[in-house]
């Protein structure tokens, strides 16, 4: 049933079960308890960075299907994303894999859109099974968006640290613990923000635009959900979220986090404003939000991954950096 922008999933959408892996300073984050895997080299002596993300995502693949006793046959689908050139990391993550493939790509958002998607399609009784995965890494993302790394630049004070890590969600349509409630369908939205190093300014309007809509559809106040949690915005970008659903009427209490916040300590690990990227969202979600799901501790859950849509090119050419923000929201069963 669809409320304009947002679908309720009446027809059961579930989580099967999650899998993560992370790089070394994830796992040092507050919260790298909760990751399945980690690596201590982020190289994973593979001869580039964008090998060593294709390393990974296969790994991740690999786990969770591990995970849930399943061969590639019992895979209906894989709708998976990066943040690399033409999503070039999950393409050729995915020719180790004889499930069929959808690429997917809305930048840091990327991770909503494979879930709705999945959820989408499992709705429709044809597909019984799919895998959602996204993946990023913190020295391939430096070098497309930014700098070489041997350039070792000053970062600026509202930079963030791209997420080196990869997460996966198996869904179905037979049960689980967890199920899929409902997605709301964001739309670009450009404030006119053309920092390149300043991504939650570029967000947050569009996760402002996502969670009112959502919340005013469904007819819920913040207070529904045990949790809120945006993708990437850092701490910069949350503070101005706040804010901005402060004007709309909506205030933000003590249940809104990020993500990005979560997986770093901001201070201690020199990070900036953050994490972000493309498995910042993931990672979080698929490691410590699930896992505090199963143990009761979160009933409800609003997922809002946050996306700037820009590339070298568009930013080489002056143009100002819109944002997109999905949100998909999650009950215990």
């Amino acid at each position: 049933m669809m409320k304009a922008s947002t679908h309720i999933f009446e027809k059961g959408v579930f989580i099967e079960d999650t899998a993560t892996i992370v790089g070394p300073k994830e796992k040092a984050g507050p919260v790298g308890k909760y990751f399945d895997k980690h690596f201590d080299d982020d190289i994973l002596g593979q001869p580039s960075y964008e090998k060593a993300e294709i390393k990974m995502h296969v790994s991740l693949i690999k786990y969770l299907m591990n995970k849930t006793k399943h061969d590639p046959k019992d895979v209906d689908l894989c709708i998976s994303g990066d943040l690399l050139d033409e999503i070039m990391g999950t393409s050729l993550t995915m020719r180790e894999f004889d499930i069929p493939f959808l690429g997917a790509y809305n930048a840091c958002a990327t991770f909503a859109e494979c879930l709705i998607t999945g959820a989408m399609f499992l709705t429709t009784g044809k597909f019984k099974r799919i895998i959602c995965s996204t993946s990023s890494h913190f020295s391939t993302a430096e070098r497309q968006y930014r700098f070489p790394l041997e350039l070792g630049n000053q970062r600026t004070p509202l930079a963030q640290w791209t997420v080196t890590g990869a997460g996966g969600t198996m869904l179905n349509n037979t049960g689980g613990k967890v199920r899929l409630t409902s997605c709301t369908i964001g739309q670009v939205v450009d404030y006119g923000v053309k920092d390149a190093n300043d991504m939650g300014a570029c967000m947050a309007p569009a996760a402002k635009t996502t969670l009112s809509k959502h919340l005013r559809e469904l007819g819920v106040s913040p207070d529904y959900y045990d949790l809120i949690l945006t993708g990437d915005l850092g701490e910069a970008g949350s503070r101005l979220l706040k804010r901005l659903m402060s004007e709309e009427g909506i205030p933000l209490g003590d249940n809104y986090n990020d993500c990005g916040v979560l997986i770093f300590n901001r201070v201690a690990q020199d990070v900036g404003q953050g994490g972000s990227g493309a498995a910042c969202s993931s990672t979080v979600f698929n490691g410590y939000v699930y896992k505090k799901m199963l143990s009761g501790e979160f009933k409800r859950v609003l997922l809002v991954p946050t996306g700037a849509l820009c590339s070298k090119t568009s930013i080489l050419q002056g143009e100002s950096i819109p944002g997109i923000a999905h949100a998909v929201s999650f009950e215990v069963v």
